[in-house]
């Protein structure tokens, strides 16, 4: 008999059985194999609000699969991912297969490499219940606040809406930025740059920064004229002159953090495609010359922490590839933030002799750059640091009227060049530095020539709004979520409409902004950034086993209940109409305006005076293209089985379809409308035609 090991991941099965070999079975349980059913809120609120699970629909087979393979078993080890989800996962394959919660049986990999699976074999343990209680308490509070709260609001704004516990707080943070942008009102003020040569004939531009009374600050033409005035009759002395050195740090290695804001900014990645990528990474490559390996270490992390075998083999390659002099003098060592559990590492290479040159032929394209982000960033967080020569000069402008009155203006300009370029050889870290690289030499007491004075005009600008990557590090610093949810918190509300994507911004729909009106309102717990962050850290002493789950949800449950009843009673006969919902076509039968509802096949309209009149009809959305057989209008339409397709307006008579959206625009061969088709194409599906073109990359 051999022994038995169950995973998450059929991809990681087949890495780890490559280092194990005989004796062992390696299986998958592809993620949970039970979870609280749909269908109601399967929480016994009375009873110590015991969750009632059940197999996921579609698992029985597999699960009866593991049985027997249990059965046939010497020993079973529960190998799922390294974290609170991994440890519920284990928690219920025991409690389905009958496994012994006291046996030593739980196994965790934090690389799946053959050193990463030796030391986690050889560490076994027993399923740690309070890692389990902790994810067991998230599952139940976002089951409560979603079988409490969505029927409450979908009966205010529109049928069909969830409110979800962390999503909210996400969804009022994008609300929030985009009410400040437009409340903003922007404030003038005025540059004044001025264009000088020295005895070398050599050209820079200084900045007015400070006159005879401190700070200037221009904030209309009128002053900006009045300097100018001064400026122009004005003589340019050098004030000092400072030269200096500076040394310029690394970035430290990436957290699941930095990882999706980096990737989102150098990659182009949304967050739920970044951590996809990375899952990808950890379980395991096929790699040439090496064979199934995983390249890095576990993805869901919030520790900066580095082995020292990791330290040792990343230092060996700097030196072998950059030289002895791009080790630092000391070794970085990175800190964690407060609120980190630090369980893992950091996200880093397995092996840093793996060089994304050496992976390249064996990975998608993806995959390469992901993994060469990550293993630049480690390699880089380890190097010396970048030296800077600096220098900054100061200039004096005043005529000789105003010198004798006490009156000046002082102009700065301030740049660097490289000394030693350190870990910028291999990793650039984008700031803002806005200096001046090409500083001339310059003596204090030298006069100089102006050239040209260049005033500026300016605004104030608003906020930026949100992209994946500003909103995850916010996220991150009101410890609201954790690693494992970025991706999936911004995933699902822009799968439910309440925020859309602008190129790389976020911003919140109608819909999105009156649902957090309403939960600001009536449930301000919910979206308070504060109190979300709370919620963390209470889930963080369940999992530390300092505190008791269901004490916890008792508050949470009762304070909830209140407030429900509450905005029952002050929003009794109110009823919250969106704009994107009122329509110009009116009622066949009593002539109101119909407005569009969300039903279980989809929108349709529905004449406002329900009950009184029953009025509904469907909803046509006109595609803006000609059907390619007839000529008439491509609408939306919708299969039985709730399906989005596009047909003829003219069916049955016609009985064009396609699953492809109509591109809106036509064909240049042929004339007929072009579809667009999921792998990036535009085409032509007119027969006989042929034409496509590429459009761009696939939908993330």
């Amino acid at each position: 008999m051999s022994k038995l090991i169950i995973v998450e991941s059929p991809e990681k099965a087949k890495t780890i059985k490559k280092y194990l070999g005989t004796g062992y079975e390696i299986v998958a349980s592809k993620g949970h194999i039970r979870d609280l059913p749909a269908e109601k809120l399967n929480v016994d609120v009375k009873n110590n609000f015991e969750p009632k699970y059940a197999i996921i629909k579609d698992k029985e087979k597999l699960v009866k699969e593991l049985q027997d393979k249990v059965k046939n078993s010497e020993f079973v080890y529960l190998a799922a991912d390294p974290d609170r989800e991994g440890e519920a996962i284990s928690w219920h394959l025991a409690e389905v297969l009958n496994l012994d919660l006291n046996a030593k049986n739980r196994v965790t990999f934090n690389e799946i490499t053959k050193t990463g699976i030796s030391n986690g074999m050889a560490s076994p343990r027993a399923v740690d219940m309070n890692l389990v209680n902790a994810q067991q308490a998230r599952r139940i509070l976002d089951r409560l606040v979603g079988y409490r709260l969505s029927p409450f609001v979908s009966q205010k704004i529109r049928r069909g809406l969830s409110a979800g516990r962390v999503q909210s707080v996400a969804v009022r943070m994008i609300v929030d930025r985009e009410n400040e942008i437009n409340a903003f009102v922007p404030d003038e003020y005025w540059n004044i740059d001025v264009k000088l040569t020295n005895s070398q004939r050599r050209t820079f531009t200084a900045t007015l920064t400070s006159d005879e009374n401190g700070k200037v600050k221009i904030g209309s033409e009128e002053q900006a004229n009045s300097y100018i005035s001064r400026l122009e009759k004005a003589d340019y002395t050098v004030k000092s002159y400072r030269k200096g050195t500076r040394k310029k740090n690394p970035a430290p290695p990436f957290n699941t953090s930095t990882l999706q804001q980096e990737a989102s900014r150098k990659l182009g990645f949304q967050a739920e495609r970044t951590m996809r990528i990375a899952q990808e990474l950890y379980e395991g490559v096929n790699v040439q010359g090496v064979g199934m390996t995983g390249l890095i270490t576990y993805m869901r992390t919030d520790s900066l922490r580095i082995s020292e075998e990791a330290r040792a083999a990343a230092n060996k390659h700097i030196e072998a590839a950059f030289g002895k002099e791009y080790l630092p003098e000391k070794a970085p060592y990175y800190k964690s933030r407060a609120n980190a559990q630090d369980g893992h590492e950091a996200i880093r290479p397995t092996d840093p002799a793996l060089t994304p040159d050496i992976i390249k032929g064996s990975v998608s394209a993806d995959q390469y750059k992901l993994y060469s982000l990550i293993w630049k960033r480690f390699i880089a967080c380890l190097m010396a640091p970048c030296v800077q020569n600096t220098v900054k000069a100061e200039i004096n402008a005043a005529s000789e009227a105003d010198a004798k009155a006490g009156k000046f203006c002082v102009f700065t300009v301030a740049g660097y060049s490289v000394k030693f370029d350190g870990f910028t050889k291999l990793y650039e870290i984008t700031d803002d530095e806005d200096e001046n690289s090409s500083v001339p030499e310059l003596k204090a007491g030298e006069t100089l020539k102006m050239k040209e004075l260049k005033p500026a005009q300016h605004f104030t600008q608003p906020p930026a709004r949100y992209t994946e990557a500003s909103l995850i590090k916010e996220l991150e610093e009101n410890g609201i979520g954790r690693p494992s949810t970025y991706a999936s918190i911004i995933s699902t509300i822009t799968k439910r409409s309440y925020i859309l994507r602008k190129q790389k911004q976020l911003v919140p729909t109608e819909l999105g902004g009156a649902i957090t009106t309403l939960l600001k309102d009536e449930f301000p717990k919910i979206v308070n950034t504060k109190f979300t962050a709370q919620m963390e850290a209470n889930l963080d002493e369940i999992g530390a086993g300092e505190s008791d789950y269901v004490e916890m949800l008792d508050t949470f449950y009762n304070d909830l209940e209140k407030s429900l009843e509450k905005a029952r009673i002050d929003m009794k006969d109110v009823k919250i109409r969106l704009q994107e919902d009122l329509t110009d076509i009116p009622c066949d039968k009593c002539g109101t305006l119909m407005v569009i509802k969300t039903g279980r096949f989809g929108k349709f309209l529905a004449c406002p005076n329900y009950p009184a009149c029953k009025n509904t009809k469907p909803l046509v959305v006109n595609m803006g293209a000609k059907c390619p057989e007839c000529g008439g209008d491509i609408i939306q339409r919708r299969s039985k089985k709730g399906h989005t397709f596009y047909g003829c307006a003219n069916w049955p008579k016609c009985n064009f379809m396609s699953w492809d959206e109509p591109a809106g625009e036509n064909c240049p061969n042929c004339g007929k409308a072009l579809f667009k088709k999921k792998n990036g194409k535009t085409v032509c599906v007119t027969e006989g035609c042929g034409y496509s073109k590429k459009t761009g990359k696939k939908d993330e």
